[in-house]
């Protein structure tokens, strides 16, 4: 021991801490709670042998694995981190769906916009002579309610008796 103070999981399982412990490097003694975590889900003998059966260089990233495993499974006896995984799934699923019905409603709204600019008449478009029966104007022959017709050569009268149409096709009085 010669000066060092024992591993976390030589203080837990109460010996001697030896120079090639293979717990040390992974739990040390500040971090009491990592190992003892880790022992309650796992067991110190099974531990043991998992790291021992990896390489050098993946023996911590498998310490965190374990750790992270064990409090999960503390947390959830019956799922673990499962359960963990499983949540977050369903979660990012319901998010997809949500985004997937926005986009949607844009898509909408959007092709609800350009069929509405594609029903307003384009009278710049449309010859003179023409406007009287030009296809581009709304429905209902919206040039009688302007009072447009080829002799009046695009001028427009008010009349305020006239009916007006809304878009949806019922009549609205001025």
């Amino acid at each position: 021991m010669g000066g060092h103070s024992p591993c976390a999981s030589c203080k837990l399982l109460r010996r001697r801490c030896a120079k090639d412990c293979i717990f040390a490097p992974y739990f040390p003694s500040d971090d009491p709670h990592k190992f003892a975590i880790v022992h309650k889900v796992f067991g110190a003998s099974n531990i043991s042998k998992m790291l021992q059966e990896l390489p050098v260089c993946q023996r911590a990233d498998a310490v965190s694995s374990l750790v992270y495993e064990a409090s999960a499974r503390v947390r959830d006896p019956v799922y673990g981190c499962v359960g963990a995984i499983s949540y977050l799934q369903n979660q990012v699923s319901q998010l997809q769906t949500q985004l997937a019905v926005a986009q949607a409603e844009i898509m909408c709204f959007q092709m609800q916009q350009d069929s509405a600019a594609m029903q307003l008449p384009r009278m710049m478009d449309v010859p003179d002579d023409d406007r009287s029966s030009s296809p581009f104007l709304l429905p209902n022959n919206l040039t009688h309610f302007l009072n447009l017709s080829p002799a009046s050569s695009g001028n427009v009268t008010h009349d305020h008796s006239l009916k007006r149409e809304s878009i949806l096709g019922h009549d609205v009085v001025s």
